[in-house]
């Protein structure tokens, strides 16, 4: 039996994560190893350990790096506060954050200088969402779903809405609507937050699914851009099978 196999256009790394990955391989060529990440460097497993055999270290806490150490912050970006302990630490800081990422943060900055109480669609615990509200967290509520809204005091005269950077437009699409019934003076950025990349990418996805039985899609589950591919293949009308591999097994083959 013959198979006809499709391939997603675009595929592969953004724009951004080619950035951080050539900035992390720049600094190992300056520096050497040992150099240290603040999160993993992107969430693609097969990356990530082909650094750590040059020498690199992934950390969650920048206490567990060494004073003086050079650090690199991943693409998703870092808070105010860990910026803060990085400098106390005396670590010499490259910061390889998503150009995209930091228009994020920059508009919660503004808006919270303005006196905007700050409506950030994306996932909780995500790192990329904890390090902007960590640009205002007393200024910023985080909206995941629905359920969230209704729960939010319809009283605030200056409202904003920003999102993660790496979610559906379809998604955010529905629960910015869901805020402008609420809040009908709801300000949004002047250009999405969401990133091309990802959107290309999703209409990839769409444009495959109604003509293949099975999908796949080849990322991290950590990655927020994998997961929403999926998700967009899973609610698709044909409903393809969907097969989720995980970077980390290919590198055993």
């Amino acid at each position: 039996m013959a198979f006809k196999i499709y391939l997603a256009k675009p595929r592969g790394f953004c724009a951004g994560v080619d950035r951080a990955i050539e900035i992390l391989n720049l600094c190992l060529n300056k520096f050497g190893p040992p150099i240290y990440v603040r999160h993993a460097i992107v969430h693609n497993e097969k990356v990530v350990s082909e650094f750590e055999k040059k020498g690199i270290i992934f950390v969650e806490d920048i206490e567990k790096v060494p004073e003086g150490s050079v650090v690199v912050f991943s693409a998703h970006g870092v808070s105010p506060g860990v910026k803060e302990k990085a400098k106390k630490r005396k670590l010499r800081i490259i910061d390889a954050t998503c150009p995209l990422v930091t228009k994020v943060h920059l508009e919660a900055k503004l808006y919270a200088e303005k006196g905007y109480t700050i409506f950030l669609i994306g996932h909780k615990n995500h790192v990329e969402v904890e390090g902007t509200m960590g640009e205002a967290p007393d200024k910023i509520i985080l909206i995941e779903r629905k359920e969230d809204i209704l729960n939010i005091n319809s009283e605030y005269e200056k409202v904003a809405v920003l999102t993660q950077t790496t979610l559906s437009v379809d998604d955010t699409r529905e629960l910015i609507e869901e805020l402008q019934k609420k809040f009908p003076h709801l300000e949004k950025p002047k250009v999405n937050d969401i990133c091309y990349a990802t959107q290309n990418r999703q209409d990839a996805v769409k444009k495959i699914a109604p003509f293949v039985d099975i999908f796949l899609v080849i990322g991290s589950k950590q990655s927020s851009n994998s997961n929403r591919l999926k998700e967009i293949a899973e609610n698709m009308e044909r409903n393809p099978i969907l097969l989720m591999i995980e970077t980390k097994s290919l590198l055993m083959k």
